[in-house]
Order: C-alpha cells, then structure tokens, then sequence
C-alpha cells in the first residue's frame, strides 16, 4: 500500500485493499469506498487511491471519476457506523468452468434466432413493435440518444420516436424526474424508477455465439423476453421476471458467476433500447423476441 494511503484509519484501508475482480461488483465497489474517504481526501486523490488499488483490472473510462462525484453527496462522516454503509453481500466471482460448460453445449447466435416465436425478415426496425409488447399500456419511460441526452415521456409522446434512441430504462418510470443521489433534478433517477419489470442481462466478454449460448442457458430458468444486439460485441437479454427481490437476487447472482455484468442490477440502469440505434448508427438488432411470456 503506498505510503499516501498508509495514514488512512484502519478498517479505510482494509477496504482498499479488499477490491472486487471486475465482474464481481466492482462498479459498487468503487462507489462505497469513495464515500467513506471523502472525509480524509480531496476527490482527486480518492481518484488516485483508487486506481492504484484496482491497477491490471478493466475499469471503465470515467467509471471511477462518477463513482466518486456521486458518493460525495451520501458521504460518511466519522462517528457513523461505516459498516452499514460499506458492507453489501459480494457479487460472485467469475465461474470459467461453468462457463464453458454451458457454452460447449454448442449453441450460438444461429439458434437464439432459429428459436425466436417472431422474427422480422425485412431490415427495419421494429422498435414500436417491441415496445409496445414489452409495455403495454402508456407508461412512462426513460429514453435516450446518449447518457446524457435523455427524457422521460409518456408511451404516447415516444410514439415513432424510439427506433432513433440508443437507451431506455427496462422499468417503468412513477414520474417525469425525481431526485438522484446526488441531490440534483433528473428525468433519469432511481428514486421515480418503479417496480422491477425486466432484468438484463448483459455480458463483458465472450463472443457473440459464446453470449448468446449463456442468454439460452438462462432462458431455461427465467422468461426470456428480448435479445437485443448492442451494435458493437456483445448481445443483451431481457427476462420477464415477477418474482420477489430475494428470488431475483439469486438470479442476478447466478448470472453474474456466468460472466453477467452487475450493473445492471440497479433499476434505473440504462441498457441497450431493442432495435434501436447506436451512437456509431449500428441497429441494434433484436435477434429474439418472445412478447407471449409478457403479462
């Protein structure tokens, strides 16, 4: 441990020296340690302490800057008890032999299409479509063209509207904006994201045949809805699941020791919008699409 982070108290150390494999709740990881050092360090030197903890993993560009922006407004402050903040049941790690059992069973992308109960032959996209038998009704959903050019419409307002957007909130919205955990005002918050409708599932490595056999594996286990094509190098699934919280936990979890990201645990996570469009112009191909298993 360098000699920067030597002066830290103790159990702020220990968490530092106790980083995740990504895959194994890093992102979260990043987030809760941020908040318990903000009282013995600038921003730009949490920055620094966390990257030399986490040096040879895959972080993210800009992952750890926003981990430590957005704990500042929740940060510990001594006196607390910081075990309430930083303790969180671990993500699993990566299982490679499990893995590869699932993926020597040989199906691929191939036969995620073949299965599909509706296919779309022509080369438009289907987007409206989709939407609209993932959620019926007019629900009020978080879209948009990027990360940060986003709103959250009415199913009505989106209308011929949505095969042009990159990303959309797999829950319904309870209102316009909200609060984030930051204190600011936003159409994209956690607090006005409603019940969890969908989980997604979405993988960091593997190719396409090697992601699309684990998707399959699942879809044995949770009602597979939607299997969209991020326009790039990886293919993301969309479950169907009416369970209680606990139940899908044990999902989530299960698909993580698989290689799922678990990002996407978090409700108001932005994923890939089905037949959408990337910001490279890429369709975002909806491979499966299975609106029966929808209620």
């Amino acid at each position: 441990m360098t000699g920067h982070a030597c002066t830290l108290p103790r159990f702020v150390r220990d968490l530092l020296a106790s980083s995740p494999h990504r895959g194994g709740g890093l992102n979260n990881w990043f987030y809760r340690v941020a908040r318990v050092l903000h009282p013995y360090r600038t921003p730009e030197e949490i920055i620094e302490l966390l990257k030399a903890a986490t040096a040879g993993e895959p972080v993210k560009h800009g992952e750890i800057e926003r981990a430590v922006k957005r704990s500042k407004a929740t940060a510990w402050r001594p006196g607390q008890a910081p075990l309430n903040a930083v303790q969180a049941p671990p993500w699993p790690k990566l299982n490679i032999e499990q893995r590869e059992d699932v993926i020597a069973s040989g199906a691929g992308l191939v036969e995620l299409w073949e299965i599909s109960p509706e296919r779309f032959e022509d080369n438009e996209p289907h987007t409206e479509e989709i939407i609209g038998a993932l959620f019926p009704g007019d629900s009020l959903l978080c879209a948009g063209r990027s990360n940060s050019k986003f709103a959250t419409r009415s199913r009505e307002q989106w209308r011929g509207k949505m095969a042009a957007l990159q990303f959309i909130v797999p829950n319904a919205m309870t209102a316009r904006t909200g609060r984030t955990q930051e204190g600011k005002e936003s159409a994209h918050a956690l607090s006005i994201t409603g019940p969890r409708r969908f989980l997604v599932i979405e993988q960091d490595s593997g190719t396409i045949d090697e992601q699309a056999a684990v998707l399959l594996h699942f879809a044995e286990r949770a009602p597979f809805a939607v299997a969209v094509h991020s326009g790039s190098k990886s293919i993301h699934g969309w479950y169907c699941l009416g369970q209680p919280e606990e139940k899908l936990r044990s999902f989530m979890r299960y698909a993580v020791s698989l290689g799922a990201d678990p990002a996407t645990w978090t409700r108001s996570q932005f994923v890939r919008m089905p037949d959408g469009t990337r910001d490279n112009g890429k369709r975002q191909v909806a491979y499966f699409f299975n609106p029966e298993v929808v209620q």
